[in-house]
């Protein structure tokens, strides 16, 4: 069984979203390796009279990063009853291809350098999922009704964080920073 560090099994407890469900699908997903750092975030959306519950578990060790993501939903039939789905991701360091952090800071003509910044956007890319937007092709003429096919974009979509000091507290966006800053060197380092 591997040893997490108590803060990250707090900050699963603390998250409050199927802690033992969380816990034993990430220690499955760990498969012994120790811990080196990780972030864990829950959210819930809202989508017309339906509210879902939502939580990402970042995990890195010294040859991957983990994530490891929990939806709830209702099963279906005759004796429907409330269910999570979880699932867990592992990417090999040396095969991630893309970290970028995108830094939003409302009013920067007053921010200074040791301010907590009003958003974070974490995304990493290894090459596993993708995102294709398309739209109706149009010709550029507004009286022509031909059919122009399709044009849109695939965008890499694997792991992809996003935190607010609004929505989610100044030590969320702090703990994020903190997180993207040692998954950049560790995916800096792999070879």
């Amino acid at each position: 069984m591997t040893d997490m560090t108590q803060t990250l099994d707090e900050a699963v407890a603390a998250a409050g979203y199927y802690p033992a469900l969380a816990s034993h699908v990430l220690r499955s997903a760990l498969a012994g390796e120790d811990v080196r750092d990780y972030y864990v975030h829950s959210e819930t959306t809202f989508a017309d009279s339906e509210v879902r519950r939502h939580m990402s578990i970042l995990a890195l060790t010294a040859t991957r990063l983990l994530r490891i993501h929990i939806d709830d939903g209702v099963t279906q039939g005759e004796h429907a009853s409330t269910a999570a789905q979880a699932t867990a991701e592992s990417a090999l360091l040396r095969s991630i291809n893309s970290v970028a952090l995108t830094t939003v800071v409302h009013e920067p003509e007053k921010f200074s350098d040791g301010d907590t910044v009003s958003e974070l956007v974490l995304a990493v890319g290894w090459g596993v999922h993708s995102r294709i937007e398309l739209e109706p092709a149009t010709c550029g003429d507004e009286n022509c009704d031909a059919d122009h096919g399709f044009s849109g974009g695939m965008t890499g979509d694997d792991t992809l964080v996003r935190v607010s000091t609004l929505a989610d507290g100044p030590g969320a966006v702090q703990d994020l920073e903190r997180f993207a800053r040692t998954v950049q060197a560790a995916v800096g380092t792999a070879g």
